[in-house]
């Protein structure tokens, strides 16, 4: 009987190099159950950089180059943006548009979305008869705030 019981040899208890049931048999090694944030933090690092990159990249938006006036320019801030192109092209929320298609989705627009206020971005080299079609479609819609965004003129002395 003194043979037959736990404790002895390589055959159950622990420390022999046949025994038990891997690194873990029976309790030599604590299991550890903690995250390695390690490779978290470098990964949300890298994306962040990225997109810290990428960001200011794709705020392109419309090339216009604008007039340049005496008065104060008017810089768009809250409202509806409406550019219009070297070529004559209206961009409307980013999305170029022919006239015809802007004189058609632009008063249901503003009749679901009801803007405070319109700016329009016209460049200098488009003909004023251009400029001035695209204001009227704007103030036909029912926008009574407009606004010509203009470059602020530098004086030489």
């Amino acid at each position: 009987m003194a043979g037959t019981g736990g404790g002895g040899g390589g055959g159950g208890g622990g420390g022999g190099l046949l025994g038990g049931g891997g690194l873990r048999g029976h309790g030599e090694l604590p299991l550890n159950a903690d995250i390695n944030v390690t490779s978290l933090v470098d990964v949300a690092f890298v994306l962040l950089i990225i997109f810290m990159i990428t960001a200011p990249i794709m705020q392109g938006g419309v090339d216009v180059r604008l007039p340049r006036a005496q008065a104060r320019p008017l810089e768009p801030k809250s409202g509806l943006v409406v550019s219009l192109d070297r070529e004559g092209r209206i961009y409307f929320d980013q999305a170029p548009l022919s006239y015809e298609d802007f004189r058609a989705t632009f008063p249901a627009f503003v009749r679901t979305k009801r803007p405070t206020g319109v700016y329009l971005r016209a460049d200098g080299r488009v003909p004023y008869a251009d400029v001035v079609q695209v204001l009227a479609v704007i103030r036909a819609s029912g926008v009574a705030d407009v606004g010509l965004v203009a470059e602020p003129e530098t004086i030489e002395r």
